[in-house]
């Protein structure tokens, strides 16, 4: 009998849980999510038993959550990697660390920014010196696009949670109330005011939201923004970096931070928290001169 026999039949939550309802086997997602693949790493990353470790993976293939893909054959060795199904559970995981950090590290107050000395930008600031996973994000005109700019000695990854265009959707109700949730549309617009510099620096910019990809076309073509804004509206990104969100209006939203990532795809640098939307443009501007001089 399959473990998930075994649960409520008419339940989702009880056959769901039956799949993942285990913390190694969510841990185990986590890290695959954020670009951890084969057996040895996931085993010494996770401080898990490599029998423990055996067991949720071939059940977890078994469920159509992972794929194993042949990455050196003699002997046969394989990683793995998260089927369709599988990143159907990225929006649980995100949710997750929210409710943790909002519930259990934190007073529950909801925010859009986070304080110089908690858990939450230890953790943001902890990105420093790791590789971005190959992933795509689709931009306003509907393309898989890389965060990463192939070519270009630094990429500035810089993420909002939400900017519209007047005559669309219009904010949530109490956004101007949640700490960190405004200056959206400033910051973008001075980042487009100051695209020389960037420029100069061989730097390229991307905005990054949790918005459809309509939304930022919208809002691009009203604040005449000249550099590609990118959805993850899938929350791939945010699961892979284990991003600091917040939910309001029902949608989960990136908290303002700021990633500057070299050619070879590390982060190089973080901004976080930001508390001036416009003043961290000149930051990003001042970290990519201070890692270019080493």
């Amino acid at each position: 009998m399959r473990h998930t026999e075994a649960a409520d039949p008419d339940c989702a939550i009880s056959q769901a849980l039956a799949v993942v309802g285990d913390a190694w086997t969510l841990l185990l997602i986590r890290d695959i999510a954020g670009g951890t693949h084969q057996f040895d790493a996931l085993c010494t990353g996770l401080g898990i038993s490599r029998r423990v470790l055996t067991e949720r993976l071939k059940a977890l293939v078994a469920d159509d959550v992972l794929e194993k893909r042949l990455y050196h054959p003699h002997p046969p060795r394989y990683e793995y990697h998260l089927t369709e199904r599988g990143r159907g559970l990225l929006p649980l995981l995100v949710a997750l660390q929210d409710w943790g950090g909002r519930y259990v590290l934190g007073d529950g107050s909801l925010s859009g920014t986070s304080t110089a000395d908690s858990a939450e930008t230890r953790r943001v600031h902890g990105l420093t010196g790791r590789r971005l996973p190959d992933l795509e994000l689709t931009s306003t005109t509907s393309e898989s696009t890389d965060p990463v700019v192939a070519g270009a000695d630094w990429t500035v990854l810089y993420c909002y949670p939400g900017a519209y265009a007047p005559g669309g959707l219009d904010y949530p109700p109490g956004w101007g109330e949640i700490p960190g949730a405004g200056g959206c549309t400033l910051e973008s617009s001075t980042y487009r005011d100051r695209m020389a510099e960037f420029t100069a620096r061989d730097a390229r910019v991307h905005g990054i939201s949790t918005q459809r990809p309509d939304q930022l076309a919208a809002f691009a073509e009203h604040a005449r923004i000249p550099f590609p804004l990118l959805s993850d509206a899938d929350l791939q990104l945010a699961a892979a970096l284990r991003l600091p969100t917040f939910r309001a209006a029902g949608v989960d939203r990136l908290k303002r931070l700021t990633l500057v990532l070299d050619a070879t795809r590390t982060i190089r640098g973080v901004l976080y928290p930001v508390i001036d939307p416009a003043g961290s443009v000149e930051d990003a501007i001042g970290l990519i001169d201070r890692l270019a001089r080493g």
